[in-house]
């Protein structure tokens, strides 16, 4: 998102920069999270969302903001065959973007252009406006930050990132071809960083194809088009190829929050200090910049593959997108109810160190430390106790928190795991728990 005080405070994806994102997280953590670590699987992004709302904490990232796709100079000379399926005779069809044309894929201009101007109408610019003081003391709504969204179905739903609706007391959606409309927050998901808004009284609104996200492969094309630093004109287009599948990245802390959590952390499903832990994620090196946050991440067919929200401000060419077929339950989720009900194990927890487990007479194993348990929680349940060391779910390793998230991020209220325990007295064993229903507040 961009935020309107200033363009060096870049935030959310809505603005990427120094991977300093606003949403709540679900696990208790340390103040070192927000350090990268060189071989972990699972990395903390010194990078920003790239939306610019309240709830953010944008830390701008000149080398962020001044990321360029890489060039290939085929792309412009080589439609591909994808391509050219999916705009077929379309070549001379005026646009609803404001553009004199389509072009089609016989025109000369390429692929990329080809589904720019398929996609394009569908996009979206979100503005963020909360009160603020004046000079008069007075309460005044005022822009506190600009998003992007993706227009998925004919009732004007939008999906976005949550850090681009955080703290709005109005919503205000400006459409590609100049109309704006207010909107209505349906649902928001901090623990994915998601969220679902609604165009009022919006009318011929054009909707962009969900695709499939596990069809992609590494190389292959893709499309980032969003707000970038929410410049007049509409969106900005960047292209680039998919570099990496299934990262696991760790959002900054929300603004104004602790450095750590505590016991409602990941594992417990509550709202945490800490970051919030995002999975499966797309890496791409088309260039998201502040103000993409919440924009569509497409293949050459024009379908929605992921939902821009993370650039990497300490590296260049690094950029993450929620893959859609993550985003997609969620947000159907939140069309239906408004939330999203996540499993809950009811455990605070720590990576485990050799150096914590000598000075803590803990268990040395790889894992995590149990660092407070909800006494009516199922781990309670299930005999779990402060200091124990979860080492393993339902037969996966346990090596760090995340490794425990993914397992429950995919399970549901009522599913049984297994968990793999070491106890402070050497004794190791497997116990089974049921899950909860995660507190919604």
């Amino acid at each position: 998102m961009v935020h309107k005080s200033s363009y060096r405070s870049f935030g959310w994806i809505l603005v990427v920069a120094s991977l300093a994102l606003a949403g709540c997280g679900d696990a208790a953590r340390s103040s070192a999270a927000s350090n990268s670590t060189p071989g972990a699987a699972t990395t903390t992004v010194q990078a920003s969302p790239t939306s610019g709302s309240s709830g953010t904490t944008p830390v701008a990232s000149p080398s962020a903001a001044a990321t360029t796709p890489a060039a290939n100079p085929s792309i412009a000379a080589s439609p591909s065959a994808a391509a050219t399926t999916a705009v077929a005779g379309n070549a001379a069809t005026p646009s609803a973007a404001g553009q004199s044309v389509i072009p089609g894929p016989n025109d000369g201009v390429g692929p990329v252009a080809v589904v720019t101007a398929k996609v394009r109408p569908g996009v979206v610019q979100i503005t963020n406006e909360q009160l603020q003081l004046n000079q008069l003391n007075e309460q005044t709504l005022v822009p506190q930050g600009v998003g992007s969204g993706v227009i998925f179905d004919a009732d004007g739903h939008v999906l976005t990132n949550n850090h681009v609706v955080v703290g709005a007391q109005k919503l205000d959606v400006t459409l590609t071809d100049g109309r704006s409309f207010p909107a209505k927050l349906i649902g928001r998901d901090p623990r994915s960083d998601l969220a679902v808004i609604q165009i009022q009284g919006g009318t011929n609104l054009q909707t962009i194809a969900l695709g499939d996200s596990s069809k992609l492969v590494s190389g292959q094309w893709v499309v980032a088009i969003g707000n970038a630093l929410a410049l007049p004109g509409g969106p900005t287009v960047t292209a680039g190829v998919v570099s990496a599948l299934g990262r696991t990245i760790q959002e900054p802390p929300p603004e104004g929050s602790p450095a750590s959590g505590g016991a409602s952390g990941a594992s417990g499903g509550g709202p945490s200090a800490t970051g919030a832990f995002l999975f499966d994620l797309i890496q791409t090196d088309a260039a998201i910049n502040p103000g993409n946050s919440g924009g569509p991440l497409v293949n050459l067919n024009g379908e929605v593959v992921g939902i821009n929200t993370l650039g990497a401000g300490q590296a260049q060419s690094i950029n993450f997108a929620i893959a859609i077929n993550t985003a997609k339950p969620i947000a159907d989720q939140l069309v239906k109810s408004g939330q999203v009900n996540y499993a809950y194990l009811g455990v605070g927890v720590y990576d485990n160190t050799p150096t914590l487990a000598r000075r803590f007479n803990l268990a040395n194993t790889p894992g995590v430390i149990v660092t407070a348990v909800d006494p009516n929680g199922p781990a309670a349940k299930a005999g779990l106790v402060q200091g124990d060391v979860i080492t393993g779910i339902n037969g996966n390793k346990v090596m760090e928190e995340s490794d425990l998230l993914k397992v429950l991020n995919a399970s549901k209220p009522n599913d049984a795991v297994t968990l793999s325990v070491a106890h402070a007295n050497g004794k190791t064993q497997d116990v089974k728990a049921t899950l909860g229903a995660a507190p919604t507040s």
